[in-house]
């Protein structure tokens, strides 16, 4: 099991004002309390405005959402009730453009596609599973997917979830026969040293609840060797793109 009780490194922030402030979650982190003693991601972050602004009493952080204890990428809090309750809303609303990058073994058969499969959750493996018709119990999950580079084993993939479920992403390329790297559970070989898997929260675009302006924030891969060689080809692919 992946722990955090281990001495950590400072939160990394990627944006912040009076309303939200979004920070880079390190695979292993809990986004809010569970059942480990863990300190989740939401009380540092705590700790942070705190320090960083000297307020007295206890500031107020909301979760706004959450991914897997073993994907790392972004994730936004609120800093007011107000901004909590818009955020949720948009959300809600999937006015949130979400982008993840996953590494896999396997190509999938297309270069592009999207994908509609079903998924049951069974809460007592936590754990989903996918079917391609609907049953009892099942919810609809859709997202788009496309191939974006490549090394001599892997396939770096961006994917476009167009709904929330529980393990959206992980069951979903497993069903296709093309699992993230590292990830046992749905089906990869081995697990990565460490316990993460190659799932990252790359990007968020969304118009800011309150100021009601276009932000864009974007998530800087974990140090990791493969991680590091994909975001190094992304750049020279746009660094070589052409200028309209």
């Amino acid at each position: 099991m992946i722990s955090n009780k281990l001495t950590r490194p400072p939160i990394e922030v990627l944006y912040e004002d009076n309303h939200i402030i979004a920070v880079n979650k390190r695979s292993g982190d809990i986004v809010q309390t569970d059942k480990t003693e863990d300190t989740p991601l939401i009380e540092h972050v705590r700790d942070y405005i705190q320090e960083k602004y000297h307020k007295p009493g206890k500031a107020f952080v909301g979760v706004i959402h959450r991914i897997d204890r073993p994907v790392s990428g972004v994730v936004l809090f609120a800093r007011t009730s107000k901004a909590q309750e818009r955020m949720n809303e948009l959300f809600k609303e999937r006015k949130i453009k979400k982008t993840y990058w996953a590494v896999v073994k396997n190509k999938p058969a297309e270069e592009t596609g999207s994908l509609i499969h079903f998924l049951k959750k069974d809460a007592e493996k936590n754990k989903s599973r996918a079917y391609l018709k609907e049953m009892d119990g099942t919810s609809r999950s859709w997202l788009d997917y496309k191939l974006i580079a490549e090394s001599d084993k892997y396939f770096l993939l961006e994917i476009t979830p167009h709904t929330g479920r529980h393990h959206q992403i992980r069951v979903q390329l497993a069903a296709i026969g093309s699992p993230i790297k590292g990830d046992v559970k749905y089906g990869f070989d081995r697990p990565n040293e460490g316990g993460f898997i190659h799932l990252h929260a790359r990007q968020l675009n969304f118009i800011h609840p309150i100021a009601k302006t276009e932000i864009n924030i974007v998530a800087p891969v974990p140090n990791e060797k493969l991680w590091k060689f994909f975001e190094s080809e992304m750049l020279k692919k746009r660094e070589g793109s052409p200028e309209i």
